[in-house]
């Protein structure tokens, strides 16, 4: 009606979905990401999880944990369920999704890839590893969600830089695929993997460190801003 209004300076955002039932993530799921890493394509969506207690606001702080010294970034385009489904075909599997928004994917490399018998959970799941927003874009806004820039920055200087197209696997096929395993329900937040840039894989590896600003931003979906503490 915009009849209540309030300064957006005024404002702090919180996450658009704050406790969502499940957090469903998805690894190498960029063709140029796994060629950073020198891995093959996979021929299925390799899927894991955070726990809904990893997210954060947009313009949240990012709590860089003492457990660990390799903090790393990954921009992702984020889609939330918005209709209840089990065994979704993939045909209609963009009908069970509301929209869409931008998450920092944050990673522990070192509890992820060496320590907790490499299980990747409690590298991606410290509190506050999944910044979110800034808003849910209703998916009939978004022209073709597989062709948007995705692109992170971190203190100003870009270190990804690349397209949706390149996902092996495109969100209706990710909703199919997961949907075979569990039952999807309104709110659950499905992250898409991230492309390349990431820190873990440079040479030498470049970490995250408390005073840093990370900026995450997709095409048609806004910019998240969260500083390293």
């Amino acid at each position: 009606s915009g009849q209540h209004r309030v300064p957006r300076a005024a404002t702090r955002l919180l996450a658009p979905v704050g406790d969502p039932e499940k957090v469903i993530c998805v690894g190498l799921n960029y063709h140029d990401h796994c060629q950073e890493q020198a891995v093959k394509v996979p021929k299925e969506p390799l899927i894991f999880s955070k726990f809904p207690s990893a997210i954060t606001g947009p313009f949240d702080d990012i709590v860089h944990p003492q457990d660990t010294n390799e903090l790393d970034w990954e921009v992702e385009l984020a889609a939330v369920i918005g209709k209840r489904g089990r065994h979704i075909e993939e045909e209609v599997a963009l009908q069970h999704v509301l929209g869409f928004t931008v998450a920092n994917d944050v990673s522990a490399r070192d509890w992820q890839m060496r320590r907790n018998g490499r299980q990747w959970l409690l590298g991606k799941t410290f509190d506050t590893f999944c910044p979110l927003g800034p808003a849910i874009v209703t998916r009939e806004a978004v022209a073709d969600v597989h062709n948007l820039w995705i692109r992170c920055s971190v203190n100003g200087h870009r270190v990804q830089d690349s397209n949706t197209r390149h996902l092996i696997f495109g969100v209706p096929a990710l909703v199919a695929w997961v949907s075979r395993f569990v039952t999807l329900v309104p709110g659950d937040i499905l992250l898409t993997g991230t492309p390349a840039g990431v820190g873990v894989f440079r040479k030498p590896p470049v970490f995250l460190k408390r005073g840093d600003e990370v900026k995450c931003e997709i095409e048609e979906l806004g910019t998240i801003c969260n500083r390293v503490v």
